[in-house]
């Protein structure tokens, strides 16, 4: 790793940090992480089952944030008043001392891939968390399978006055413009360090930088030659390294961009 990538400040705006392994030693793995030069994480909530551990983990460690959400693929483990517990969980946040690590709500959005999908009601817990962001000046973090058009509709109809980001995109140039106008950012993981995701990298490349963000989704989305291993946050360096080269452009202008795009999105300072 080169003295000039070790100098470049980046954030990994989407990684499950509570999950194993990182929840087997969080200390040793956020080290890790900021040796890498990753100066902060988000990280996205699923549901109730893991609210409470997010924001503890976020108090123990500087340079930790969270968004509330409740994600499409969990909706199934939750009951009709999660909506409910939800508003009131992120007004607890907003009242309490970690104030300023509550920063977005989610991971939400819609997943019409899993078996057995009740579009309906991940239509409309989608509406109330766009809503309940509205409401407490937040931005979203969305998550979309097989659904983007459904997604853009409601967008549009309620949209997110503090914007978001789409996580792990891979999609069309079509597509993620049509975000963009709608004041959503696109979420660059792994998916680009693959030479056969044409597709994605040739997408990536054309966008504004300012309109891009960093994420691993550790521990998944692995990035090439580490197939089959976790995801860590640390690795975030071989996307930004990846998304320089594709670009034209040099590590330290994709990590400075993609850093003050990220702080200004979740509102955070480094």
């Amino acid at each position: 790793m080169s003295a000039l990538i070790n100098d470049s400040v980046i954030i990994d705006s989407h990684c499950h940090f509570d999950f194993a392994p990182f929840s087997d030693n969080p200390n040793q793995a956020w080290v890790q992480a900021q040796q890498a030069g990753v100066k902060a994480i988000i990280i996205p909530t699923v549901g109730r089952s893991n609210w409470h551990t997010v924001a503890e983990l976020c108090q123990q460690f500087s340079g930790l944030y969270y968004g509330l959400g409740i994600h499409p693929f969990f909706s199934h483990q939750h009951s009709v008043d999660a909506v409910a517990e939800l508003a009131h969980q992120l007004t607890n946040a907003k009242k309490a001392k970690d104030d300023d690590r509550c920063v977005a709500v989610g991971e939400c959005g819609l997943d019409f891939a899993v078996a057995d999908v009740n579009r309906d009601q991940q239509l409309h817990w989608l509406q109330a968390q766009l809503q309940l962001a509205n409401e407490h000046d937040l931005p979203v973090i969305l998550h979309c399978r097989k659904a983007f058009s459904e997604l853009v509709q409601l967008l549009r109809q309620q949209p997110p006055k503090m914007g978001g980001v789409y996580h792990g995109f891979s999609g069309s140039y079509q597509q993620a413009t049509q975000l963009i106008d709608l004041g959503i950012k696109i979420g660059v993981g792994g998916t680009i360090t693959y030479s056969r995701a044409q597709k994605t990298r040739a997408t990536i490349a054309k966008l504004p930088l300012s309109a891009l963000l960093l994420e691993t989704d550790a521990p998944d989305m692995p990035v090439s030659g580490y197939q089959g291993q976790p995801n860590r946050p640390e690795r975030l360096v071989d996307i930004v390294t990846v998304l320089a080269e594709i670009r034209g452009e040099e590590y330290a202008q994709v990590a400075q961009a993609t850093t003050l795009t990220t702080t200004e999105l979740f509102q955070i300072k480094l």
